[in-house]
């Protein structure tokens, strides 16, 4: 009996005795394990913080990054300030003055709001005049009769300007925003004034203000360009294209005492919607080099109903210039013959 009773108790002791020795090891597992989950969680960690970190200082050591497309190319801006002083840095440096204002203008903006964009579309071939990347077609035969022709475009925010069916200028613009949009159709260049103050807010000057909507206060003059249609009704545009259509379209000519149009001046054309809320038309020449261009065919559609009414306006305005230059003809032989008549008596 006492036999039986010491081998339970060895075995006892040697059930607790295993039991024991494979909690320690379990017990060391479970730490191994853990201390490669802290390991692991630290390298990922120390991973993590590299990836943050490292492409931060590549961006301030390299130059702008372009993303080549073929005609076009995107310079992406980031938002942090640091950094983008330091891309447009580099972007003085690669390009002159003329060819950052080709940039910022086909990107619908001025030097003032070029931070308003993320992403900047870049010709791969800079032309300082624009006109290899004219949306408007070069020619249109249904103008070819019509001296001068100014055309607004809603949709991508540009004007032309054509002489008899040649395209020979064209531009950016920032029309009317959504609340106060500019209105649509044919009309004609008004007066004009170097320097006007706005109607909404005398804080506003407008330098080479040309209206062409009298009693609605709208015209085309320089102020901000933002990369979006954000004027109140007026036609807003760079300086340099302020002057130059200042200097180019024919004003109205008055009926003495100034109450009546005795003819009209250059006709003007605002037309088109324009995508609000969507993607930014000029941005999608990064994947078609021809997306905002407008066929002949769709210029001729829109034009045909008024070309009667501009060449009739046109042929009006040349007689009463004929006649006004007629009589201004004759009246200084007669300024010229009093004196002689004087002398004589």
């Amino acid at each position: 009996m006492k036999n039986i009773s010491v081998k339970k108790s060895f075995l006892y002791a040697f059930l607790c005795a295993a039991f024991l020795v494979s909690c320690k090891k379990e017990i060391e597992k479970i730490n191994d394990t853990f201390k490669d989950t802290v390991s692991s969680s630290q390298g990922s960690e120390i991973e993590k913080d590299s990836i943050k970190k490292d492409p931060v200082v590549k961006k301030e050591s390299v130059p702008p990054a372009m993303q080549e497309t073929g005609f076009y190319n995107a310079l992406v801006l980031p938002k942090d300030k640091k950094m983008r002083d330091s891309i447009y840095a580099e972007f003085s440096k690669k390009y002159n003055e003329k060819e950052r204002y080709a940039i910022l203008a086909l990107n619908r903006l001025d030097s003032k709001n070029k931070w308003n964009s993320d992403t900047l579309v870049v010709p791969a071939k800079i032309d300082t005049t624009l006109m290899s990347y004219s949306p408007f077609p070069m020619q249109l035969d249904i103008l070819s009769g019509v001296k001068k022709f100014v055309i607004f475009s809603y949709p991508i925010q540009a004007y032309g300007v054509y002489s008899n069916g040649s395209l020979v200028k064209w531009g950016p613009t920032s029309m009317g925003k959504k609340a106060a949009q500019t209105t649509r159709g044919l009309t004609f260049a008004n007066w004009k004034k170097k320097l006007s103050i706005s109607t909404v807010s005398t804080e506003w000057k407008l330098p080479y203000n040309f209206n062409i909507h009298n009693t609605g206060g709208i015209g085309w003059h320089q102020y901000d360009l933002p990369g979006y249609p954000a004027s109140h009704s007026c036609l807003r545009l760079l300086m340099k294209d302020a002057q130059w259509l200042y200097s180019y379209a024919d004003t109205w000519i008055l009926n003495p005492g100034g109450a009546t149009t005795k003819a009209k001046g250059t006709p003007v054309m605002v037309f088109g919607d324009y995508n609000w809320g969507g993607r930014k038309p000029w941005r999608k020449l990064l994947e078609d080099p021809n997306a905002n261009n407008i066929s002949v065919e769709e210029m001729t559609k829109l034009l045909e109903p008024n070309i009667s009414k501009m060449l009739k306006e046109q042929d009006n305005r040349d007689k009463v210039s004929d006649s006004i230059k007629a009589a201004k003809a004759m009246a200084v032989p007669a300024q010229n013959e009093k004196p002689e008549e004087a002398s004589a008596n």
